[in-house]
């Protein structure tokens, strides 16, 4: 595309998209094509823009697919091994431009895609044609060479030419009744919530979407893709949910898309939500909106949510069978589409009010809680709260079954200003401030720590060969040894995860503690098998350097109010050996 290389400038009122063809002459020699198995996924979830733009960053590039490349040092610091980028087809970011107090919103986020086979030209850092195109590569090239692989998240349910008042520049004029789905009186199906919906399932569009994505896969070789509202995808031409969906099914049987991840946000604004539903083949994962709701629920104190974050955290198998488990949830407590974490934590309610909507847009069911302080506060006890709960979310989410994704920025508690819909917002509300890495050490440090320490344990990310100890896979301990049952009023789990670890042929044990209780607990821990004890790895409520809450003799573990423990077992040393 061209004629809108440079961000935010705006195009001439009816002007006409321009396209060009160019000649490729990248060089992909010496590519590392990977593939991170879906369970040992960590996804960071990155707006390409956002991630850069603010002057802290210190990138020569800023807001731009240079620009996050050269922030491939930080990406392997943190241990993430997948980047999911909000979506880079050509957008038109001006499109719906206003004046709000002051500030000019823009189309930031990208959900309006113009072109589909493009990158977006105000991403790119050079100015020659197609710069953007050689750049997007190189930043998946590198990437891949320092074993992160890329996701794009693509918007196939609806297009930017809107509803019956919206432009036409595409499909509108190529043929509207087959690309776009249609009511009786030849209105446009809005179950997209912005205006229009593509007709997906009809052949020519179906074709449309397959040869798209293919063309991401063989030329920009993309890992797969994160559809955004996916439910759309299984509506026939009627808008009615198909059982077997031919986009769908298409999708898992292409050649050339078959070792490539699919994962649908299975639900749509038409309010479709099939999360554990979605059809699947056995191939499709599903962001896990269960999951998000559940854990941020029990983790801010609400009774009867025991359960089912128990359920969350082994996988949720009372929506996944077996067959599905390993390759089906994208757990996530937070995404670009509400909260930040620190937000979580920091505000009852939204602040959307520089959005213009008179702060009607937004979720109100965000499940988060304040700690006591709407907001900025200086207050040392509500800081220090604050980071304890960010810390006890990071430490559950990593040392759950599924893959595992965050947004960017959650690392070190970066803020929205209470803002849970900033799709507007090109400014300090959506960009990283990096000073907050600088600020926020300590909680950096310990999501390095604990997406390593995913990493050195596989039993956190799936069912391995069975333990030498006979120990189940999964089993509950919540509270006392044994202990299956979390009741209503419950707002502690213990769950110990064992089996192999092919690095050293040995049993591997990883028990995760929780207490989301405003009162202290105990937690009494299973004996382990002879020769071994248990080891704390991690405990949010504790601050010293050596933790005294551990009683080896008596197999407890002292749980302070709203505090997650992490231990695993460790072979009792000899005196001739080095501790």
């Amino acid at each position: 595309m061209t004629g809108q290389s440079v961000w935010g400038r705006s195009r001439q009122k009816n002007a006409a998209y321009h396209a060009r063809v160019v000649r490729d002459r990248f060089d992909w020699s010496g590519f590392r094509d990977h593939r991170v198995p879906f369970q040992d996924m960590v996804i960071y979830e990155v707006h390409v823009r956002g991630f850069t733009r603010h002057e802290s960053s210190g990138v020569a590039h800023p807001g731009t697919f240079a620009g996050l490349r050269e922030k491939i040092p930080y990406l392997r610091q943190l241990g993430v091994n997948t980047v999911e980028l909000m979506p880079v087809f050509e957008f038109d970011e001006t499109a719906e431009e206003r004046i709000v107090d002051g500030n000019r919103l823009l189309n930031y986020w990208g959900y309006n895609t113009v072109a589909f086979f493009a990158p977006n030209t105000g991403y790119a850092a050079g100015s020659e044609p197609n710069s953007e195109g050689a750049e997007l590569k190189e930043l998946i090239r590198d990437l891949n060479a320092n074993g992160i692989d890329v996701i794009l998240d693509v918007v196939l349910n609806h297009t930017a030419e809107g509803g019956e008042h919206g432009p036409f520049f595409s499909f509108k004029g190529m043929d509207n009744n087959i690309y776009y789905m249609l009511t009786p009186d030849g209105r446009y199906y809005n179950f997209s919530g912005v205006g229009n919906t593509l007709n997906c399932n009809h052949p020519a569009v179906r074709q449309f979407i397959l040869d798209c994505l293919r063309h991401w896969v063989v030329e920009y070789r993309v890992d797969g893709f994160r559809f955004d509202l996916a439910s759309i995808l299984g509506r026939g031409e009627d808008g009615r949910p198909l059982s077997r969906p031919p986009l769908l099914e298409s999708l898992v049987h292409d050649p050339i898309l078959g070792h490539v991840k699919l994962i649908a946000e299975a639900w749509d604004a038409g309010g479709l939500y099939q999360v554990g539903s979605f059809p699947s083949w056995n191939r499709w994962a599903e962001w896990n909106g269960r999951y998000r709701d559940d854990i941020r629920r029990f983790l801010k104190g609400d009774e009867g949510f025991a359960q089912a974050a128990a359920l969350r955290i082994c996988g949720s198998p009372d929506l996944y069978p077996p067959e599905r488990r390993r390759n089906a949830s994208v757990n996530f407590i937070t995404c670009h589409d509400g909260f930040t974490l620190h937000d979580l934590y920091a505000y009852n309610q939204k602040h959307n009010e520089g959005n213009g909507h008179g702060n009607t847009d937004g979720s109100d069911a965000n499940y988060s809680w304040n700690c006591g302080a709407e907001g900025n506060t200086r207050a040392p006890s509500v800081l220090a709260l604050r980071e304890k709960m960010q810390k006890n979310a990071f430490a559950v989410l990593l040392c759950s079954r599924g893959a595992v994704m965050f947004l960017a920025g959650d690392e070190f508690g970066n803020s929205q200003f209470g803002n849970n819909n900033a799709y507007c917002q090109d400014n300090e509300i959506s960009w990283l401030n990096w000073n907050d890495l600088t600020r926020n050490q300590p909680l950096f440090r310990f999501v390095c720590a604990l997406i390593a320490f995913r990493r050195q344990h596989p039993v956190l990310r799936g069912p391995t060969a069975p333990a030498a100890c006979g120990w189940p896979d999964v089993s509950m301990h919540h509270g006392v040894p044994w202990n299956s049952e979390a009741g209503p009023q419950a707002h502690q789990l213990g769950i110990l995860f064992c089996g192999r670890n092919a690095a050293d042929d040995g049993d591997d044990a990883v028990f995760l503690a929780v207490n989301a209780h405003w009162e202290p607990h105990t937690q009494q821990l299973p004996q382990p098998p002879a020769g071994f004890v248990w080891k704390l790895r991690f405990h949010t409520g504790c601050w010293q350097p050596a933790c005294p809450w551990l009683h080896p003799e008596d197999l407890c573990l002292d749980m302070p109010p709203r505090s997650v423990a992490v231990l695993t077992w460790s072979a009792v040393r000899t005196d001739a050996q080095t501790t």
